[in-house]
């Protein structure tokens, strides 16, 4: 009889309060190698602070954090970093006077002291968003879809196990929007675990695995897509009757 393989990431009724608040309030789950989990809920439930506990930017006021089975409380962004978790943000915020490539290159020096061979790690994230034609461009003339595009291949380029997608659709055009669907469903067939954030319902509909809902800093509900959008607690919180 083969072992259950551990989860890649567990969430133990973590909690965040800034000064009373509580932003999250004891919220538990895991992740197995190689899904992806979509984190929804509705403006200020408490997601991205939820990405910043995971990720470095914000220690937990409670509860714990095991990354590979390793405690990440009191880690720094750029230790769980190089653990192999990594996170990208709502506002894209390429380095503008550099080019695309190079903005790259800064993720890949994450791995290596080599800027040659930072520049061919760059270089093969740039053919994975298929932005390799853009490669001498400058990032700051780049327009909203590829500026996404390009912090993937920055984050990608630091050899990542799990990577944090945060509202990675927003702001995009339904055409910009599927290009980001598709990259995420062949980031997944690499073999990468993704946990994304994300308001476009038939957007996380189709690449999740399993959905967390978050409420208030609460864990509303968890279950496959189709179970959470059913669950009534979602829809009177978050959905509304027009996604039932």
């Amino acid at each position: 009889m083969s072992a259950v393989p551990e989860p890649i990431l567990e969430i133990k009724s973590v909690s965040k309060f800034f000064g009373g608040l509580a932003a999250n309030s004891d919220v538990s789950f895991t992740m197995d190698e190689g899904m992806i989990l979509g984190l929804i809920g509705p403006n200020g439930a408490g997601k991205t602070t939820l990405f910043n506990c995971i990720t470095g930017y914000y220690p937990p006021t409670k509860g714990e954090i095991l990354f590979k089975g390793q405690r990440l409380n009191g880690m720094t962004p750029d230790q769980v970093c190089k653990l192999g978790m990594v996170r990208t943000w709502q506002k894209v915020r390429p380095l503008a006077k550099l080019s695309v490539l190079d903005n790259v290159v800064v993720g890949a020096l994450v791995r290596t002291g080599s800027v040659p061979e930072a520049r061919e790690i760059a270089r093969e994230q740039l053919h994975v968003v298929k932005m390799a034609h853009k490669a001498d461009f400058l990032a700051g003339g780049l327009p909203i879809g590829e500026r996404k595009k390009l912090e993937v291949a920055r984050v990608l380029a630091t050899k990542p196990d799990l990577l944090l997608l945060d509202e990675v659709m927003g702001g995009l055009n339904p055409a910009e929007s599927e290009d980001i669907i598709q990259l995420i469903l062949d980031i997944k067939k690499r073999g990468l675990t993704q946990m994304v954030i994300e308001h476009d319902m038939k957007a996380i509909m189709r690449i999740s695995d399993r959905i967390v809902v978050l409420n208030s800093g609460e864990k509303l509900a968890e279950g496959a897509p189709q179970e959470v959008v059913s669950n009534p607690e979602v829809v009177t919180a978050y959905l509304g009757e027009a996604h039932v």
